[in-house]
């Protein structure tokens, strides 16, 4: 077995059955200063049954994971300090998340912000206790008998296997069904901060009762406690949503809907000069502009399998069951830009062939997760689709990928971003079109290709589009929110699905490569974005008002007014 010791030196070693005896055999200042562990790079409490080989680290307070099982624990000592103050409340789940952590009640009556001081004066008391946090086993049914006032908790204990032993870990006269990792005692929990009080449906699903969530943190040190909350501060006047309705940029109407925001004249104008910038530089570069129906029969979504993994996503106009004719407004414009390829026989002379659109898509998103113009369910996108060769794929990957640095360079993102490289999940076929030879060879090329251009990727499994990997350029808003901005997809799916071929030299039919790619990504939340990058100052090409002319007394009226035409 490898053992990760905090210092980064690695030993060999085998035969313990968990990470708290390893620690032990490699000395016993290891076992006293180890918090927790991690086994093939999953955060385990140290009594975790190690049952194979297995790569694993010992986590001390050193380490940077020591923060996730101190937030950790804070969950729980938040989920304490509830039960003390209100005993009928339900717990549901309370993880730690990046930055903080978060808890799930059903309380009787409604608890706001105006409560938090009085729960974190709850979770000090029992911090000062320092109650040590035990963690024991049981079996299923005795599980069940010991989370018998909580409902939640059953239903989770239920969805667990047949016959495995169930975790739990008690502080002091509060127990909770839990894995862990938790440190040793609620003394270290000291430096916390309730930061909001949200609703959130039990489980994600908007079907499911309405629960209330305690957003919190944690850190090690007070000062870094203050300094986080002072940049949360920050992160506040520069919020989207907040000042782009301050700026005017944009608002939203309760009579039109959740998700679709209104563009005022100002933000208009912004996206506007996006949108003629983006357009004229892919003009320069090779695209083709086309203009596609926003809408289309299920037949078209038939054959692309948007109806069979997207169709929760779409908005569908008709019934199924009554009319000869279903139509839905597009979610993606990738089947519509195919159509434009099928128009006549193509020849490998007519390779790369790139078509380019500003297309306005809908997709039914749901209402919890609407938030200004980051999230929204009609946007404007600056979507393109690439037909290939094989021989041409990666130098087009590459130009697609030069293409979108330029415009996040210009706009002047390109430092804040990061890259994922989204791949399928072979353990949920059902979500994916294709086989698994398909999918191999359509990540292994892409892999290459990423590799080859030295892009700096993590790899996000289940992340992948139905029907092909894609490289996913993500970006953190203001409080750290992280999303997807731009994609490139590899896909060799579609094009057998629409029957597109081209006749190559030796007179054989072939199906081309199709690269999808965004250039800029939604123009919604690229504006968004902006406006929290610059605080509301646009650069001044992108500014909706780039300069005012005042006149000081009437008799520069005309002045003024002659000032203004040359300006304008």
């Amino acid at each position: 077995m490898k053992i990760t010791l905090p210092d980064q030196s690695v030993k060999e070693y085998a035969g313990s059955a968990t990470p708290r005896q390893v620690a032990r055999e490699i000395s016993e200042g290891l076992a006293n200063a180890a918090v927790a562990a991690k086994v093939n790079g999953r955060l385990v409490d140290l009594d975790h049954t190690l049952t194979e080989d297995a790569s694993l680290a010992i986590i001390t307070k050193r380490d940077e994971e020591y923060v996730s099982v101190l937030r950790h624990t804070a969950s729980h000592v938040m989920a304490q300090a509830v039960l003390r103050l209100y005993p009928n409340t339900k717990l549901a789940i309370g993880p730690f998340i990046e930055n903080g952590f978060y808890y799930d009640f059903d309380f009787e009556s409604p608890v706001t912000m105006a409560d938090a001081a009085k729960i974190e004066a709850e979770m000090a008391k029992i911090a000062a206790e320092k109650l040590p946090l035990t963690r024991f086993l049981l079996p299923r049914d005795k599980a069940l008998e010991e989370m018998r006032d909580q409902p939640y908790k059953q239903e989770l204990i239920r969805d667990l296997p047949e016959g495995e032993e169930i975790s739990f870990y008690t502080q002091g006269e509060f127990t909770d069904l839990c894995a862990g990792p938790h440190l040793a005692s609620t003394a270290e929990v000291k430096h916390f901060k309730i930061l909001s009080v949200t609703g959130a449906y039990w489980r994600g699903n908007e079907k499911n009762k309405m629960l209330t969530r305690l957003y919190a943190t944690a850190f090690t040190k007070k000062q870094e406690l203050d300094d986080y909350l002072l940049q949360l501060e920050e992160a506040k006047k520069r919020d989207h949503n907040k000042l782009g309705r301050e700026l005017e940029l944009f608002t939203t109407s309760d009579v039109i809907g959740q998700g679709l925001p209104i563009l005022l004249p100002k933000g208009a104008r912004v996206v506007q000069l996006l949108q003629r910038f983006v357009e004229d530089e892919e003009q320069k570069r090779g695209w083709l502009l086309t203009k596609t129906p926003f809408m289309a029969k299920s037949d078209l979504y038939k054959i692309s399998g948007h109806w069979d993994h997207y169709k929760d996503g779409m908005f569908v106009l008709g019934d199924e069951e009554k009319d000869d004719e279903v139509y839905a407004l597009r979610p993606m414009t990738c089947p519509f830009q195919y159509q434009a390829y099928l128009n006549r026989p193509r020849s490998y002379r007519d390779l790369p062939l790139r078509y380019n659109e500003t297309s306005t898509l809908f997709r039914n998103e749901a209402s919890g997760e609407m938030h200004g113009l980051i999230r929204v369910r009609q946007f404007t996108i600056s979507e393109g689709h690439l037909m290939c060769r094989p021989d041409q794929l990666e130098d087009e990957f590459r130009r697609c990928l030069d293409l979108c640095m330029f415009m996040l360079k210009t706009i002047g993102l390109q430092d804040d971003v990061s890259y994922r490289f989204s791949q399928w999940d072979p353990n949920d076929r059902a979500k994916y079109i294709g086989t698994e030879e398909q999918w191999d060879e359509a990540q292994g090329m892409m892999k290459r290709i990423l590799d080859h251009l030295e892009i700096p990727y993590k790899i996000g499994i289940g992340e992948a589009a139905f029907y092909g990997p894609k490289l996913d350029i993500q970006i953190k808003n203001v409080h750290g929110k992280e999303d997807t901005l731009i994609t490139i997809q590899i896909d060799q799916m579609l094009a057998e699905q629409f029957n597109m071929e081209y006749t190559d030299k030796d007179g054989t039919k072939k199906r081309p490569y199709i690269i999808h790619r965004t250039s800029i990504g939604c123009y919604e939340r690229t504006l968004a974005l902006l406006i929290e990058k610059y605080a509301g100052a646009f650069p001044t090409w992108l500014a909706p008002v780039q300069v005012k002319v005042l006149n000081i007394t009437d008799r520069t009226d005309k002045t003024c007014s002659e000032i203004m035409e040359k300006l304008q």
